[in-house]
Formats: C-alpha cells, structure tokens, sequence
C-alpha cells in the first residue's frame, strides 16, 4: 500500500492489486481446510468420532460401586473395595439384567 500526496490534493491510498488478491487467495483457502477439519471430526451420537472412548467390550465397566446405571472405562474404574450394597435388583445392571460393552466407541450398558 502506497500512500501519496500531490500538491493542493487530497491524499491518495494506492494498492497492491496483485498482492490484495494474494492475500484474498490464500485465505480462501485456509478457510476451506478449516471447513474440511471439521467435517473430519463431525460428531456421531454425542461422540467425537476421532476421541473413541473404547475399542472393545472389555474395555468398559460399570460406573459405580453399588447399583450402577451407567458405564466408563476401566482406567476410571471406582474403588469398590470395602464397600458395602444393598442386595437390592434396582439398577440397570444389577442381577444379571444388563452388561457393560463398547458401542460405536463408548460404553454402554447392553441389555441381556
């Protein structure tokens, strides 16, 4: 960008054309790797579908001690030593009603 000034004029802004349509090239195309990122990530169920939680259904657990409702990895498996339950049935994976499996990458209970 040029600046210039001629006498008893008003001041002229002069502009690299060719570097302008550079610049505009070029960040047309970031914003289309941009775009393509992040369809690459795009989310399935809730799930980032690049950020699987498990592979396997040995890889899930239940996620707490005593009645559990859910599933989690086994690296946040809860210590459930000394702990003591009820001998109620009332959770979803409580005598022998449900499991805990890998489902599109996150653990879920399944149902027997």
């Amino acid at each position: 960008m040029k600046v210039v000034r001629k006498k008893r004029k008003k001041i002229k802004i002069e502009h690299n054309k060719k570097l302008f349509w550079i610049i505009i090239f070029l960040l047309a195309i970031l914003i289309v790797l941009m775009w393509f990122r992040g369809r690459n990530r795009e989310i399935d169920n809730g799930l980032v579908v690049n950020e699987k939680e498990c592979e396997k259904d040995e890889d899930c657990v239940p996620a707490t001690c005593c009645h559990p409702d859910s599933c989690t990895v086994k690296e946040k498996v809860p210590a459930c030593k000394g702990v003591m339950c009820t001998l109620d049935c009332s959770g979803p994976l409580d005598c022998g009603a449900g499991s805990c499996g890998c489902v599109k990458g996150k653990c879920e209970i399944i149902e027997n």
